[in-house]
């Protein structure tokens, strides 16, 4: 008997987040997902009269692939994922896993390589397709969220499958605002921030791109940011946890970075210039994530939180920042972590993670449950 969650998830999926219609293509990427959703997913797609395309992955393969990676072997990738994804309109990512540093042993310069190769399939997939990516629960989530597995996943499928139109009707103001601020001031322990987002507009995240969702984005001017931000969720990149993370900048470049792995933090931030540099700035806001589990789907959408992205910028918020690495890392400003304040030119939009204008409370977690 099918999980009737399953088939909850996969109406979401297909009739909100990405609003297939009849005799539209889409992708289906499954990676670690159980076939049993797979198959509810392929039939929500054709209940609405789209044509799936389905391809199933394993993240152990997926670590082989890149280990012994070359230009050759990276460029033929991105070819024929390039070329397929070019023949559809829409895009949906589910990504298992078992181990959350199944990539950790993977060479630095492979897992560059690699990420370099294939941008510009991963670019045509963000700009040109309607797309939504999020995780499928697994004992290691759990054990991330410090969870039993039958907790966590009751606690994922509540927020996969939440009032996303409700959410998005609250944070509207917050777009608005965001769109027409230019100085932001980040204030909190270890951290003053200062940075412009004028003419770079701001963009709502509800559920039509990220499950779970809740957030509002936009990107600094590329040259604008100064001070320096501490980051006290710990944070996942390529198989590595990194925490204490704190980054200095200069006119717009990280000009300082250190952590508990300093050195391959700055390796990451070396992958090419644009790393140095900002490629988001957004607020998050979903009420039933308070603490990080080190999967940056549901970390960088914690209710009182932000995320300050090293690396490439969205062409739909640009500052015309390009690199192979775009690195969500999560600052937490509720008071249970330390407190803080986010400001826009001169008004005071968010304390301790609790938004104050009245056209932003409804953004706040006993309004938005």
């Amino acid at each position: 008997m099918t999980d009737p969650r399953y088939t909850k998830l996969a109406t979401v999926l297909v009739e909100y987040s990405t609003a297939l219609q009849k005799g539209e293509r889409v992708l289906l990427d499954m990676i670690d997902v159980p076939d049993e959703f797979a198959i509810e997913l392929m039939r929500a797609a054709r209940k609405v009269g789209a044509v799936p395309l389905i391809e199933t992955r394993h993240t152990r393969i997926l670590r082989e692939v890149v280990r012994d990676t070359d230009e050759a072997h990276a460029a033929l990738v991105r070819d024929v994922e390039l070329f397929r994804m070019k023949k559809v309109q829409a895009y949906i990512a589910i990504r298992g896993s078992a181990n959350i540093s199944e990539n950790s042993d993977v060479a630095a310069d492979r897992m560059q390589l690699y990420t370099k190769t294939l941008r510009p399939m991963q670019n045509y997939r963000v700009n040109k397709t309607r797309w939504v990516v999020l995780r499928w629960p697994s004992p290691s989530m759990a054990q991330g969220a410090n969870m039993s597995t039958e907790a966590f996943e009751n606690l994922y499928f509540d927020v996969c499958t939440m009032d996303y139109n409700k959410m998005a009707r609250a944070m509207a103001p917050l777009e608005k605002r965001m769109k027409e601020a230019d100085r932001v001031h980040l204030k909190g322990p270890g951290t003053e921030l200062t940075f412009s987002i004028k003419g770079i507009g701001a963009v709502m995240c509800k559920g039509d791109r990220n499950i779970p969702d809740g957030e509002v984005f936009s990107c600094p001017v590329k040259t604008s940011v100064n001070g320096q931000i501490s980051y006290n969720a710990p944070t996942i990149y390529s198989g590595t946890k990194f925490e204490n993370v704190k980054l200095e900048f200069k006119d717009g470049k990280i000009v300082n970075a250190t952590s508990n792995n300093t050195r391959k933090l700055n390796e990451i931030l070396d992958t090419d210039p644009g790393a140095r540099y900002i490629g988001e700035f957004s607020l998050g806001f979903n009420p039933y994530i308070l603490s990080p589990m080190c999967d940056i789907l549901f970390d960088e959408k914690i209710a009182g939180s932000l995320h300050f992205t090293p690396g490439q910028a969205y062409e739909t918020c640009d500052n015309g920042n390009r690199s192979a690495v775009h690195w969500d890392m999560v600052l937490i400003q509720r008071p249970e972590w330390g407190g803080g304040e986010v400001w826009f030119d001169d008004e005071l939009v968010r304390k301790d993670g609790t938004f104050l204008p009245k056209d932003l409370k409804p953004l706040n977690p006993e309004n938005l449950k």
